[in-house]
């Protein structure tokens, strides 16, 4: 059974505080001598290193400074802003369709100047054609039995996938070849994703790889993932979004992502695969 929201979230918080626990430790420091060089009560110090109060930003910042840490002040805090967000259950997504989930991220798109996607189970979103994005919508609703609004959504999502479109953004995106092959949709909604696939790679704004079954990997298939400049990372697992902002954790996925890219191909050996998948269609 997955963890509830809230318990994620205190999870979150605890992992924090072990943090600030063993910066204090690291800089030989008691409770009530961080208390002093911060200016607080020892109750307060206590409270946050025993995640019983949530640290405000200020309080981080504060405490690596104390313990000779600023180095660390950025990945904490970012990690505190996430605490309460990093884990987002599909079904309490969803609960009302996906359609609102679906609209809540247009201003993160239109925000993000350079994306950069990796798949290794399905088409990319903002490449999907509404006939795929359905099918493949339909059945997570069905999955998680929760209302399904999926031809809403989908036309949603094509819509979104304007970004596409629009010069100032730039996108980079990575397919695991078992994608072309898994069948979502009946032969008809594959050939037009497919197909669809060969006229996104002509954009100019786009790099489309696929990594061969045959590749000779340095990075195992992971989940999918989403990076938004170098702001934010979105990992979809199969009970929940987890959201990333903490700029070590970016970095790890951006390093997974280029460590990927060496071995797709790109152009016309991408096309070849594409076009093999079509011809086993039938």
């Amino acid at each position: 059974m997955s963890a509830s929201p809230s318990s994620s979230a205190q999870a979150a918080r605890e992992v924090i505080a072990a943090r600030l626990r063993d910066l204090r430790v690291e800089a030989e420091l008691t409770g009530r001598e961080l208390a002093v060089r911060c200016g607080w009560s020892p109750a307060k110090s206590s409270r946050i290193e025993h995640a019983r109060t949530p640290p405000s930003d200020a309080d981080i910042r504060a405490w690596c400074t104390a313990c000779g840490a600023r180095d660390q002040a950025a990945d904490l805090v970012a990690a505190n802003h996430q605490a309460d967000q990093m884990y987002v259950h599909w079904k309490k997504l969803h609960r009302h369709g996906m359609r609102r989930a679906q609209d809540e991220v247009v201003p993160l798109y239109k925000q993000t100047r350079t994306f950069r996607v990796y798949c290794s189970n399905v088409v990319p979103g903002m490449v999907q054609t509404e006939a795929y994005a359905q099918a493949l919508l339909s059945t997570i609703a069905a999955f998680q039995d929760t209302p399904d609004d999926s031809a809403e959504t989908a036309a949603s999502r094509v819509e979104r996938s304007n970004v596409l479109h629009e010069g100032r953004h730039r996108f980079a995106l990575l397919m695991e070849e078992t994608v072309l092959r898994y069948r979502i949709g009946d032969t008809r909604t594959m050939a037009g994703q497919l197909g669809y696939l060969l006229a996104v790679m002509a954009l100019p704004n786009v790099s489309l790889g696929i990594i061969p079954f045959t590749a000779r990997r340095r990075v195992w298939p992971l989940e999918a993932f989403y990076l938004f400049d170098d702001r934010r990372a979105s990992v979809e697992l199969l009970t929940a979004a987890v959201n990333v902002s903490a700029p070590s954790e970016i970095a790890v996925y951006a390093k997974a992502f280029d460590q990927l890219a060496e071995v797709a191909v790109h152009g016309s050996a991408a096309r070849t695969l594409i076009t093999e998948a079509i011809d086993s269609l039938g």
